[in-house]
């Protein structure tokens, strides 16, 4: 089974920035879909935003469009997650989570990690 650390996290004004990073090792993980996911307090979890093996396709959740970028290494085993003009709901703890497959399309993963919190204050 795959390992996932992620880092990054902390607290932020409203419109600041902050860059999330997902460590990841075991099997091959180069060949996996990689993707990030919310949960806030007394919310379920949720998708935020997801990159095919390749790095050549990415997908959103339509509330952070625009304002999230999701991309990874050249050696494809660290993801980020580029969080610009953040807003008070983006606070959450954010997972970092792989696929089953090399495209996110597959829909489901089978590994995430301890999560790192982000906190948008007013």
């Amino acid at each position: 089974q795959v390992q996932l650390v992620e880092s990054g996290g902390g607290a932020v004004q409203t419109g600041g920035s902050l860059r999330v990073s997902c460590a990841a090792s075991g099997r091959t993980v180069s060949f996996y879909a990689m993707g990030w996911l919310r949960q806030a307090p007394g919310k379920e979890r949720e998708f935020v935003a997801a990159i095919s093996a390749s790095g050549g396709s990415t997908d959103y959740a339509d509330s952070v469009k625009g304002r999230f970028t999701i991309f990874r290494d050249s050696d494809k085993t660290t993801v980020y997650l580029q969080m610009n003009s953040l807003k008070p709901e983006d606070t959450a703890v954010y997972y970092c989570v792989k696929y089953s497959g090399s495209s996110y399309l597959v829909g489901r993963y089978d590994s995430w990690g301890q999560g790192t919190q982000v906190t948008v204050s007013s």
